[in-house]
């Protein structure tokens, strides 16, 4: 009889686990399974360790997915504090990660941390990543009635959006299904199981932004080739920034704003803030995929597409500007590297370089505007390893001085240099 008794119990713990492993992801109304309601899950910030949903079955329950790497949903958190405060019972706003314990307990013991004390958070999740899968954070899940009612980004929720739900009133909320960045974006699903066709070339190109897919960039790679490109939510001049910054690179030239002509009548049209609410609408996404055979024409195709599909122009053109020159004043060599870790400090004193090429001077002085406004050249011919130090390097007079000491050189000439001109058409 025992016997039997432990063969039952090995059976229902086995009919548990297949039931488990076949529940698949949850969709908008979808119910809430069960056994999701009632699951043990590990919290931090309660007064247990922990609890299950079933406690606020009766509430909107909003499932904020986040991470301690994610600025974006740290940022959110006194938001969402607020909105907890502000409709009580009605509402429970849980954040969910699935860092462990210990890693989420030492961020809220934080000095960053110790000010979002009041977000209780499920932390070491699997099963809700699992039913509400997602390729980035912040990512929110909306329950009402024991359903998925909706899937949004962080910036829906609001108190509009919420008063919307809770009056049962037509609701704002859009839905956020999330793109894998890594396929083509946009393209159906469907077209993977044509087992006999496969993508020779793809582009998109559209105006508004994409909920589904955060600010950013993506490749399409074979190995070391790179044959596809996606800026996806990108203002147009950051489209044609990480676009020129690729066609420069391939000229052996650092691309940076001081290589960049914005010659369009509203400069701010197409070179805005583009986590400014009020410009959404302004934000371009493109994806751009060639035949790998193709790939090193990406880029220029790249680019003239985008000048076929927009009201601007874009082109790398010698033009004559005024520039930074880096010579040699003297034949004796005052630079050569002792040796050393190498070491390329010019934030905070001492300013330091150390066993690095010239190059990494030029691309500190390329970095920022605070030094010069000017672009940067190297006419030194110098190809060894260098040993700088400066006392100020935010000022440019300041480096000039301590560069002549190095029998160096930094002087304001006028020289052709490629430059990216934007203009309208």
């Amino acid at each position: 009889m025992k016997f039997y008794k432990a063969y039952l119990y090995l059976i229902f713990c086995l009919m548990a686990t297949v039931i488990h492993a076949q529940e698949a992801p949850l969709k908008t109304g979808d119910p809430i399974p069960e056994s999701i309601w009632t699951a043990q899950i590990s919290v931090v910030n309660h007064l247990q360790k922990t609890l299950n949903l079933s406690s606020y079955r009766d509430k909107l329950i909003l499932l904020d997915f986040w991470a301690t790497w994610c600025s974006g949903c740290i940022k959110k958190f006194p938001h969402m504090e607020e909105l907890q405060k502000k409709f009580g019972d009605k509402i429970k706003i849980l954040a969910i990660t699935d860092q462990d314990r210990t890693t989420i307990e030492n961020f809220f013991a934080s000095t960053n941390g110790q000010r979002y004390k009041g977000v209780l958070s499920v932390v070491d999740d699997k099963r809700l990543h699992e039913m509400f899968p997602h390729t980035a954070i912040p990512f929110i899940v909306w329950i009402k009635d024991g359903k998925v009612l909706n899937t949004t980004d962080g910036e829906q929720v609001t108190e509009q959006t919420i008063s919307e739900v809770l009056a049962n009133e037509k609701s704002s909320l859009q839905t956020v299904i999330q793109i894998n960045r890594k396929r083509p974006l946009m393209l159906s699903e469907n077209f993977e199981l044509e087992k006999s066709s496969s993508i020779v070339a793809y582009t998109l190109f559209a105006k508004g932004r994409i909920r589904a897919i955060p600010f950013g960039s993506g490749f399409h790679r074979e190995g070391e080739i790179v044959y596809g490109r996606q800026f996806t939510n990108f203002s147009l001049m950051n489209i044609y920034r990480g676009i020129s910054y690729e066609l420069f690179r391939q000229l052996g030239v650092k691309f940076s704003d001081k290589r960049l002509l914005n010659l369009t009548k509203n400069p701010e049209a197409i070179d805005f803030d583009t986590k400014t609410g009020g410009n959404f609408e302004k934000l371009y996404s493109i994806e751009y995929i060639l035949p790998k055979e193709e790939a090193n024409n990406l880029y220029a195709r790249m680019l003239n597409y985008v000048n076929e599909n927009s009201n601007y122009v874009a082109n790398i053109e010698e033009k004559l500007v005024k520039c930074l020159v880096l010579r040699k004043t003297s034949s004796l060599d005052k630079i050569a590297s002792k040796g050393g870790e190498p070491i390329g400090n010019v934030l905070k004193a001492p300013f330091t370089l150390r066993n690095v090429s010239l190059d990494f001077l030029l691309s500190a002085l390329e970095a920022t505007n605070d030094v010069t406004a000017l672009p940067s050249i190297d006419e030194t011919g110098y190809i060894g390893k260098v040993d700088l130090q400066f006392s100020n390097f935010q000022d440019l007079k300041s480096i000039q001085k301590e560069l002549l000491v190095y029998g160096l050189e930094l002087i304001e000439v006028e020289r052709e240099l490629p430059m990216l001109v934007v203009k309208e058409k």
